[in-house]
């Protein structure tokens, strides 16, 4: 398996007695539903619903828990989560040495094990963000053999159609449907309250999430991450990271599915590109068209 270091992720952990009490209270990840083997999505939201941050999080085997963010992002998150803290027997600290893998393979009989980056004491755990066949697995404090393999852990990420706040959204600025948290398990729908709940609930069960994540290609190389996506002149996404002549990009899909069947191109710049939902996505494209005020 090719595994990664990523020098641009961190761990913080969350410990004390009252450490899953409290997050649970506030995270959209539903924690009774996390295994110790597994690392899933979730978010800190606006109460607006909104995503003021994203993460990875686990159990660190110990009672507590980590979870893994953008090192960029990492003291606002502390100093967010410390304002939820109030009298809660909770530590919150930055691991300052933390060392954040990534081994990712193809092979659903393939196992961490095939990586040489588990043969030592780290903390594995299983990325739930991607579905079947795909395994990935999260590397805490260890280091993984030299090797260029960042393009190709991008382009694996990008053909799975797994979104990233910083390279495929701006914070403050995504619900948690926007960018599929709600298709990967990082919003507990079952679960008890939590910042922003009441608008993430209105959105799923009324079925008004429009905005999606999609899959992006095209015959040539796509434009910067940013461009804006139109059809008929219209705005209706934005590119998010991009690799050659594939990308993943934030959409309208109510708009794009009005395209498709209308034999409108959807460029970005001057490139003509195709849009499609992951495979292992549950959504689809909307069967009425979009409100002539959002047309």
């Amino acid at each position: 398996m090719p595994a990664v270091q990523l020098p641009d992720r961190i761990l913080i952990s969350v410990s004390g007695p009252d450490a899953e009490h409290f997050l649970q209270n506030i995270l959209t990840t539903d924690l009774d539903a996390l295994s110790p083997e597994d690392a899933k999505p979730g978010a800190l939201l606006t109460p607006q619903g909104k995503i003021l941050f994203d993460f990875l999080v686990s159990r660190d085997g110990n009672g507590g828990l980590l979870l893994e963010c953008r090192t960029e992002i990492a003291d606002d998150f502390i100093r967010r989560l410390t304002l939820y803290k109030l009298r809660a027997k909770v530590d919150i600290s930055k691991q300052e040495q933390s060392l954040v893998s990534v081994s990712w393979n193809l092979d659903s009989d393939a196992s961490v094990s095939d990586s040489s980056a588990s043969e030592t004491d780290s903390t594995v755990r299983h990325d739930r963000r991607f579905v079947e066949p795909a395994r990935v697995f999260r590397i805490y404090g260890q280091t993984v053999p030299e090797g260029d393999q960042m393009q190709a852990w991008e382009d694996f990420r990008l053909a799975h159609g797994i979104a990233e706040s910083g390279s495929d959204y701006a914070l403050s600025d995504a619900f948690p449907h926007d960018v599929l948290l709600d298709q990967t398990g990082g919003v507990g729908f079952g679960k008890g309250c939590y910042v922003g709940q009441e608008v993430v609930s209105r959105m799923h069960h009324r079925g008004t999430a429009r905005r999606r994540v999609l899959l992006v290609s095209a015959e040539e190389p796509l434009p910067p991450s940013g461009t804006d996506i139109k059809a008929a002149g219209k705005t209706i996404g934005t590119l998010g990271s991009v690799s050659g002549n594939k990308g993943l990009a934030i959409v309208r899909i109510d708009r794009v599915k009005d395209a498709i069947d209308a034999g409108i191109e959807i460029a970005v710049g001057e490139v003509a590109v195709s849009l499609t939902i992951p495979g292992w996505a549950k959504f689809t494209f909307p069967q009425e068209p979009a409100a002539a005020e959002d047309a």
